[in-house]
């Protein structure tokens, strides 16, 4: 139980952490030296692209490793630059999303505006979802910053944070797997809506509810469709709270539907957290699921230990056996 007595995960779905797979502090130009968060992991040509975001010199960036084997990993640095004076991504380019559609992969990214101080400069509500461009995933990335695909709306859930997540095409339309937050009074609550759009360099619709009440307290999206049953497996991480009412991103949980357009709260398991994270005991952020043979890799951050630090975190992996399999 909570503090605040916020929903809790009674099942569990467990995942095998195999550990800590990068290390901040190693990137190019110093790129991710006081940190690396927000794993999102894609795969091109044989060819895993791990983007995450890193904390160089001057703040947070969306930065690229690459793998053939998920272990040994190449760093490549930033794959987006900060905004010019008065952007909606002056203060961080982070986080990105993707769809491939022929020949060009789309990026959705979080820009904001404000960041804290540095050395930190953790970036600062509102979060905006922004829009770039390239022939490969490892890029050369073009932003877009005409195209306005969706944005935070006052008197909504996604009135204070409206970032991207996971894309997958049904029905006819893509539907985006966002972020949004709502605070009021102090009190920041936070689930996962849905935008649509049939057109990828066009505006989304956001839909006038999310896929479970702000009270669930998760953020970011990975989809996983499950062939075998029929199913949607949606992973997410869960904003817990401490007994001093300091919150942290506890625990990886997993949704699960038969309808990706209809989910509820109920069906719902912890996956990783630290009862069977083998090196960080408190924090788990960021979830990414990529099918690998006949597992499914699932990439995390985590700055280890009893920390609960936004900073010094690093980029773990785990595995659940395939096919998935709702827990009873």
């Amino acid at each position: 139980m909570y503090i605040d007595n916020r929903p809790v995960a009674a099942l569990r779905m467990e995942a095998r952490d195999q550990g800590m797979i990068l290390k901040h502090g190693e990137g190019p130009g110093q790129c991710d030296r006081n940190g690396m968060r927000e794993a999102i992991l894609f795969e091109e040509n044989g060819v895993y692209h791990l983007f995450y975001d890193g904390c160089g010199p001057d703040g947070w960036l969306a930065c690229l490793a690459v793998s053939t084997d998920l272990i040994h990993w190449e760093r490549l640095g930033p794959v987006l630059d900060f905004g010019g004076s008065g952007d909606l991504d002056e203060g961080t380019a982070t986080s990105p999303w993707f769809y491939r559609d022929g020949d060009v992969w789309h990026m959705y990214y979080v820009g904001s505006r404000e960041a804290t101080p540095l050395p930190d400069r953790i970036p600062m509500m509102p979060y905006y979802t922004m829009k770039a461009i390239a022939p490969t995933l490892s890029g050369p990335w073009v932003k877009q910053p005409e195209i306005i695909p969706f944005r935070t709306v006052p008197g909504t859930y996604y009135s204070d944070t409206a970032s991207p997540g996971h894309i997958i095409a049904h029905g006819g339309e893509y539907m985006q797997f966002f972020s949004a937050a709502k605070s009021d009074e102090g009190l920041v609550t936070r689930t996962i809506g849905v935008a649509r759009t049939e057109d990828l360099n066009g505006s989304w619709t956001v839909d006038p509810e999310p896929i479970v009440p702000l009270t669930e307290q998760i953020e970011n999206s990975s989809v996983y469709y499950e062939k075998e049953n029929d199913t949607w497996f949606l992973f997410t991480n869960h904003i817990g709270i401490d007994e001093a009412g300091g919150e942290y991103t506890d625990a990886i949980w997993v949704y699960w539907s038969r309808d990706p357009k209809r989910w509820t709260s109920e069906n719902k398991a912890v996956v990783l957290d630290g009862r069977n994270c083998g090196w960080s005991k408190q924090c788990i952020g960021l979830p990414t699921v990529v099918p690998v043979g006949d597992r499914l890799a699932m990439v995390y951050d985590a700055p280890g230990g009893d920390s609960k630090s936004h900073m010094r975190r690093n980029i773990g992996l785990a595995w659940l056996d395939l096919p998935l399999t709702p827990p009873k």
